[in-house]
């Protein structure tokens, strides 16, 4: 009679569990286990992770601790007895499929992996790595599991971690072009890298479709784009097509493309990447000479000489700059000290240095300390 009991009993427990995911009413996950999504952008590229994340005090007087790995959570490919599955691995969460999300196609601890949606366990082992497993078939739990699915297994060593109550998943390590995914649930961390290895590429394929729609109406988002190419050299052939826009577009009557400094100095940009020297030249010479510049930009353009070792080259436009703009106290002298700085003529550095600080505007007070701390510098070393 107390095995009919006990049947009975499994049978309305089981169906109670059932409803609660059948339901088309919003109730409680199974368990607690809250539902959660994290997500991160590499560049244009996004990834989201949908999980149902466990505790480890369930209830708050169960305290789990040292009964995670191995226990709740099994080691390697299980049979729970439920389902079709006579083998599977965790599901890396509770409840439904853990489900990982990418928009386009990435490379997962140096492995290519196609654009899409795909559950994500765990195989946990008692030694050794243990495996991230990708997989095509999304399900509840990991009762459906099928190795047929799998699109990809990726070992991983687990690391220990600071106690962490809540399963929870995170991205660190931030690159323009990777992260670092990561589980970390009691007392583990177990993470898996991904990158982007074309992220510039993408971001120019964006520009591009772009361009062919709103965005494309301003000669400034030509500009953008030709100037992005510029400085990570690709795509350069369609850049200075894009830069040519910016200058020379009439954009429909929206607006008319300009021969601005910033337009004139990214088409120079562009052809600088592409070897043309000379020509960029002769278009930094027109925009340097355009009426009306402002002493900040000339500024910021010879500053990016200097940054690239153009140190005699850099003084000439400092120099060019002050002799344009005799009524700016402030950024025509900064040039001064910096290209003088530069080329190691301490006496005109220090002149020049000594007449920044006595005219700095008020929006850039904060940088005294440091305008005072390079002088003092070549004073002592004088």
């Amino acid at each position: 009679m107390k095995y009919v009991f006990a049947a009975v009993m499994l049978m309305i427990l089981s169906s109670t569990a059932f409803s609660q995911e059948t339901s088309e009413l919003s109730t409680p996950p199974n368990g607690d286990n809250e539902r959660a999504e994290v997500s991160q952008w590499i560049g244009p590229v996004r990834i989201s992770i949908e999980y149902h994340s466990p505790r480890v005090h369930n209830p708050a007087t169960n305290d789990r601790t040292g009964h995670i790995w191995g226990e709740l959570v099994h080691y390697g490919f299980f049979d729970e007895g439920f389902g079709p599955t006579k083998g599977a691995p965790w599901r890396a969460g509770a409840n439904e499929s853990t489900a990982i999300t990418f928009s386009n196609d990435v490379k997962v601890e140096g492995k290519d992996l196609k654009a899409g949606t795909y559950a994500l366990f765990l195989d946990v082992e008692q030694t050794g790595q243990w495996n991230w497993v990708f997989s095509n078939h999304l399900g509840w739990g990991s009762f459906q599991y099928d190795p047929k699915d799998d699109v990809m297994r990726l070992p991983v060593t687990p690391q220990d971690a600071p106690f962490t109550e809540f399963l929870t998943y995170g991205f660190d390590e931030r690159r323009p072009d990777s992260a670092v995914a990561f589980l970390q649930w009691e007392k583990k961390r177990i993470p898996f890298k991904i990158e982007v290895a074309n992220v510039n590429e993408l971001y120019v394929a964006r520009m591009r479709q772009e361009l062919q729609s709103w965005a494309g109406f301003r000669n400034e988002d030509w500009q953008t784009a030709a100037q992005f190419c510029a400085d990570h050299k690709i795509n350069l052939e369609e850049a200075l097509t894009w830069a040519d826009k910016a200058i020379n577009a009439p954009f429909r009557g929206a607006t008319i493309g300009q021969e601005t400094f910033t337009n004139l100095s990214t088409k120079a940009a562009v052809l600088e990447a592409m070897g043309r020297s000379a020509d960029a030249d002769a278009v930094m010479q027109k925009a340097l000479h355009l009426p009306g510049n402002d002493a900040v930009l000339v500024y910021a353009y010879a500053m990016g000489l200097l940054r690239n070792g153009k140190n005699t080259k850099a003084m000439e436009i400092f120099t060019f700059n002050r002799q344009q703009h005799p009524e700016e106290k402030f950024w025509t002298y900064l040039g001064l000290a910096r290209g003088y700085t530069a080329l190691g003529d301490k006496k005109n550095a220090i002149a020049n240095w000594e007449i920044v600080l006595h005219n700095v505007p008020a929006n850039m007070v904060s940088r005294t300390a440091g305008f005072e701390a390079t002088l003092k510098k070549l004073k002592e070393t004088t």
